[in-house]
């Protein structure tokens, strides 16, 4: 007889451990899982409302929208405090040599680890372990809890899941919760498979026979092990290795697990496998269907001719642009879907890429008119993409040109936009923290909430409905700070902050109480500015020449016309600081740095070690004042530390500096442009002592720069005592990693 047929003949109450029904175990476990559900929805529903309330406010001109002003909300505000305090909370980072292993914050440990004790409670709970008769229903039991866990791994699974409507959280958010489910399910049926060979152990060869001869136990063998392996290759260096190869082969693989699970469960389990495999279907068939509507031309007759009069299939037609280091551009003009800033989509190109698509975040806002992506090429797909631009655009735009946006179109196909975060236009002050690509994120979050700075009028209100709110802001004050490794990188946005903060300008000489700081910090150093890879949200947006700073609280330059400079890679400059011209030489960043000498003094780059105080590098120190002269002097000009090289190097292969023009573009004289690390913990700081309502802080970059705004956050709330009495007013974290 089969294990599986000796649990089914044996008592339902032996099976159950004593008077528990067997029935009641997966009964339980819903009842706790479905309770955190409701408690986050919950959590979502009451975040709307205030979201509808503080716009409101805003919308009528009251002077503190984002204060709680009630007890209702002022004692939600408490409890969310506190309870934010708890959660982002993080264990110190362990160092390996180069390497430093983040540790997660507390309340995902907290939601991990009350997972893990539900299911070995609900596993072992009335049994006497001491007993060896009991061995084969703990089996029996622990196979009832793993199979309860199933439609919650596909409910977490699917890009549309119900979980993520519910909470307000997208698929992507999600899915560290889905992984972690999988690690349980092979936890509990390592169990149902250890305990049933532990019981059989006792009659000698009897497992080795049923191993091999028993047909429900071969059935069982072979799930756990593709089980196991979906676990395995999930963890994040396998999953990175080939991201095509891991999304074809894991869904081979679960589909695989299903059938394994349905032939190794009695016909009663069944359900609880209908469930998960509806689940599934549900998912594929909206997303299938929504994308259908988005890029087939025959839903959007206007799209269905060419410029050249020709029928086309597909909506979506994409110009790609290759830029400097290696970054390509994605523009699809009057795109048939919309958006919210922070989103992505994912993109497919089958006459680049075959059969592969892949999510990038979204740069470009819908007022703008097109969808935009700025993908770092790396390698599969997003490698292609530049060849494919590099090979249509014979030479590349130069430092001081501006992009073109003309071009031969390629035919693309979208799916989306997906992810979900909590507007941030109802913060009274919104802290934005970048690092690289990074700034794809964020920068359309600023942009959005100046466009509604300027919808918001003290003679008029906007209009709202049900579904809608007002498009206004209740945003007094945004901090914006952009970690890069080159000048440039600086390309990627300074258009769009520099048109940012002329509208800022003009709002204020219109007396409107808004403000927005910017500073861009340039550093080697790699824990803050590593790139995207190729299985992660990442793009960017429009460009323009690196800049320069022009303000009196710091140097400005101005080009040597008089230069006779050999070399081509470096330019002469005077800096202006207090009054006293001092004559510099500044590195090309379209040079290789690498190749670069000093002619003036003779000495290689392997003698410019450091450039700061005391001997230190000054792309590696961190500026904790701002506003001092020395930290905004090395910004363009001196900081020529050869630890910086190879931040250089990637632009250099991409952009022929025989092709510059002589003209030179400045960012806006209110952007700071600094050298070195940021200081998160006295921005934030600065920022939560001006506030007059309820503050957020977004960053999106590496896990040390992640790590390093979440840490200050937590510790400031805690300083602070954040509505504990003191007056000190709410911070709400948001965190957006360069990979999942």
């Amino acid at each position: 007889m089969s294990g599986m047929d000796m649990g089914m003949g044996a008592s339902s109450e032996a099976m159950s451990g004593g008077s528990i029904s067997i029935d009641w175990i997966p009964q339980v476990y819903w009842i706790f899982v479905g309770s955190l559900i409701a408690a986050f929805s919950a959590v979502n529903l009451l975040d709307y409302i205030l979201f509808r309330q503080r716009i409101s406010a805003a919308n009528r001109g009251h002077p503190f929208p984002a204060r709680p002003n009630n007890l209702l909300w002022r004692t939600y505000a408490t409890l969310s405090a506190v309870s934010r305090e708890l959660s982002n909370a993080a264990l110190p980072s362990i160092r390996f040599g180069r390497f430093t292993l983040q540790s997660p914050s507390l309340g995902v440990v907290a939601i991990v680890v009350g997972h893990l004790v539900l299911v070995t409670v609900l596993c072992l709970m009335g049994f006497d372990l001491s007993n060896i008769i009991n061995w084969q229903y703990v089996g029996y039991r622990t196979g009832i809890v793993s199979m309860a866990q199933l439609p919650l791994i596909f409910l977490l699974a699917g890009r549309n899941n119900i979980i993520g409507m519910l909470t307000g959280m997208s698929y992507e958010r999600l899915n560290w919760l889905h992984r972690w489910t999988a690690r349980s399910l092979l936890f509990t049926s390592t169990l149902h498979m250890g305990y049933w060979f532990a019981s059989w152990a006792p009659y000698g060869d009897y497992i080795s026979y049923m191993a091999t001869n028993d047909r429900t136990t071969i059935e069982g063998i072979v799930a756990w092990s593709i089980m196991a392996w979906l676990v395995f290759s999930s963890f994040a260096p396998i999953r990175g290795w080939n991201y095509e190869i891991f999304v074809l082969q894991h869904t081979i693989s679960y589909i695989a697990l299903i059938v394994g699970i349905y032939m190794h469960t009695p016909p009663a389990t069944h359900g609880w496998i209908w469930g998960p495999v509806a689940i599934y279907f549900l998912d594929k068939l909206t997303r299938a269907a929504y994308s259908v509507y988005i890029n087939l031309a025959i839903f959007h007759p206007q799209r269905q001719r060419s410029q050249q009069g020709e029928k086309q299939l597909w909506a979506c037609q994409a110009t790609l642009t290759a830029l400097p280091d290696n970054i390509t551009r994605v523009s699809i003009a009057n795109p048939p879907l919309t958006w919210q800033p922070g989103q992505h989509a994912f993109l497919s190109a089958h006459t680049i890429a075959p059969l592969q698509s892949h999510p990038f975040t979204i740069s470009s806002l819908p007022s703008d008119g097109k969808l935009e992506f700025l993908i770092k090429a790396h390698r599969g797909g997003t490698k292609r993409f530049f060849a494919h631009a590099q090979k249509a655009q014979l030479t590349l735009p130069s430092l001081h040109d501006p992009v073109p946006s003309g071009g031969k179109t390629t035919s693309v196909a979208i799916e989306g936009a997906y992810g979900r975060m909590r507007p941030l236009r109802q913060f009274d002050s919104v802290v934005l923290f970048a690092a690289s690509t990074g700034a794809a994120f964020t920068m359309p979050l600023l942009r959005d909430i100046v466009r509604q700075w300027r919808n918001t009028t003290s003679s008029s209100q906007s209009r709202s409905s049900l579904l809608s709110a007002p498009d206004v802001a209740a945003t007094r004050h945004i901090r914006f700070v952009w970690v890069v490794k080159s000048r440039a990188q600086l390309r990627w946005f300074s258009e769009q902050l520099n048109q940012a903060m002329k509208d800022v300008q003009e709002l204020c000489q219109q007396g409107k109480d808004v403000e927005l700081e910017a500073s861009v910090y340039v550093t080697c150093d790699e824990s803050l500015t590593s790139d995207y890879n190729t299985s992660v949200f990442h793009s960017a947006s429009n460009t323009t020449a690196p800049p320069q700073i022009e303000e009196k609280s710091a140097p400005s330059y101005t080009s040597d016309s008089a230069s006779d400079n050999s070399d081509a890679s470096i330019i002469k400059k005077k800096v202006v600081i207090g009054g006293d011209v001092v004559a510099v030489r500044e590195i090309d960043p379209r040079s290789d740095l690498s190749s670069t000498t000093s002619h003036a003094d003779n000495t290689t780059k392997n003698d410019i070690k450091t450039c700061g105080k005391d001997n230190t590098c000054c792309c590696q120190s961190t500026i904790r004042d701002e506003s001092a002269a020395d930290a905004i002097l090395p910004a363009s000009a001196v900081c020529n530390c050869n630890c910086s090289h190879n931040n250089t190097s990637s632009s250099s292969s991409s952009i022929s500096s025989s092709t510059a023009e002589k003209e030179q573009r400045f960012l806006h004289p209110g952007i700071m442009l600094l050298s070195g690390r940021p200081h998160p913990r006295s921005i934030v700081r600065k920022s939560l002592e001006q506030a007059t309502g309820e503050s957020a802080v977004v960053v999106c970059g590496t896990k040390g720069l992640n790590a390093d705004v979440r840490s200050a956050v937590v510790a400031l709330s805690d300083e602070r005592a954040v509505h504990k009495g003191t007056g000190a007013l709410g911070v709400w974290f948001w965190s957006e990693g360069f990979g999942w």
